[in-house]
């Protein structure tokens, strides 16, 4: 069924993974800087000290959290000042017995799941960080899932572990990670004590930015030449409508296995449309059967002058559109009535157009984000010829 077979395309299919996080974060250098800031006196001075990531899901806030912590980690390991940290995710484990055992776990991977109350559970992770004589950070992902089940009363033990251990070089430190502000989730002795002041805010990525976080994870991950420059610009394009990094690499992923079946050993934007539709397709039959015979006609000669490029300017898909018309016997519209149509198409969320600086003068971009140039033509083709 798996028959092995050369790759063409992706040489390392695991940088494409959620789980990956690259050695440097592309376009959060500030955020790992404010959070060394804040946690300089963990090894300064052995104080404990706590962060809030906020952010949308697929801003970097766990990439940011791990790169970071490793990091620290490293640099403890030089400089003889030993640090752990241990991740977890409060949507997978919602519970103060769910978080307790993966902290026990840590340390004793074989501990029962069951039987012991949350106290004894602390005082049994106490006892272990404390044998270990390592500073600790914990890494609470998703953690608005776990005080909304009322389980505040763990964040502020943790966050008072220190005052009560005997060793300095035991401190624990949290970063708490959530899409939203929790501060309406704590109680007030929990907000004095976690430095609500601490928050570290991640903003959607930008068009500008995803392109270059889809640029650096492809040049990780696929062979030289693995991807066309217009195909990294509409996965950017794409994915700019949700500011989201998951979704571009998600993208990027697929799009690399679709053109490992294909015949070029390149990913190109017809690749790249063919993922969209797959993962969230807004184009649909009742969309296409709303237009009218010289909309269609308008349609497929985009997706005709279009093919395996990102966009097309409005003056070559025109000049195909007149092509279109003479060979179903159907009279052109003038340049304005084309531009009608194309406008109509947008609004309907049929295709996007974008201005682009050329020379002097400005530029018309059409480009189709969400199905295959070829599989909609066939389509048109298809209702046109059934309309005439």
């Amino acid at each position: 069924m798996f028959q092995e077979r050369r790759s063409v395309v992706i040489r390392d299919g695991s940088k494409l993974s959620f789980d990956y996080v690259p050695q440097n974060l592309i376009c959060r250098e500030e955020h790992m800087r404010k959070l060394q800031m804040l946690f300089r006196p963990v090894f300064e001075h052995g104080r404990s000290e706590n962060a809030f990531l906020i952010g949308s899901v697929g801003t970097g806030k766990t990439a940011t959290a791990k790169r970071f912590c490793a990091d620290m980690m490293q640099y403890g390991m030089k400089n003889g000042l030993p640090l752990d940290y241990i991740i977890v995710n409060c949507r997978q484990r919602s519970t103060e017995a769910g978080v307790l055992l993966q902290l026990i776990r840590h340390f004793d991977p074989g501990h029962p799941d069951r039987g012991f109350a949350s106290s004894e559970m602390l005082r049994s992770f106490r006892s272990k960080l404390e044998t270990s004589k390592k500073r600790m950070v914990i890494v609470l992902d998703e953690v608005d899932v776990l005080l909304k089940k009322n389980a505040g009363d763990l964040i502020y033990q943790l966050s008072r572990f220190s005052e009560e251990s005997i060793n300095v070089q035991s401190s624990v430190s949290m970063i708490l990670i959530s899409q939203e502000n929790i501060t309406n989730l704590l109680d007030p002795a929990s907000v004095s004590t976690l430095k609500v002041a601490n928050a570290v805010r991640f903003n959607k990525y930008s068009k500008d930015e995803l392109r270059a976080i889809v640029e650096a994870r492809a040049e990780e991950a696929l062979v030289p030449g693995g991807i066309r420059q217009d195909a990294m610009d509409l996965i950017a394009d794409i994915s700019s409508e949700f500011g989201d990094a998951r979704f571009a690499i998600d993208m990027l992923d697929k799009s690399a296995r679709m053109a490992e079946e294909g015949t070029d050993g390149t990913v190109t934007a017809e690749e790249v449309r063919a993922t969209k539709a797959m993962i969230y397709s807004v184009v649909t039959e009742s969309k296409l059967e709303e237009l009218d015979l010289n909309q269609m006609l308008t349609l497929l000669a985009i997706a005709r002058s279009i093919k395996t490029m990102s966009y097309v300017n409005t003056g070559a898909s025109e000049k195909t559109y007149r092509i279109v018309c003479e060979e179903y016997n159907v009279p052109a519209r003038k340049h304005t009535q084309f531009w009608t149509y194309v406008q109509k198409l947008e609004k309907i969320g049929l295709i996007v157009t974008s201005v682009k600086a050329e020379g002097e003068g400005r530029t018309t971009l059409i480009s189709l984000p969400d199905i295959p140039a070829r599989v909609l033509a066939d389509k048109l083709v298809d209702m046109i010829e059934s309309e005439l």
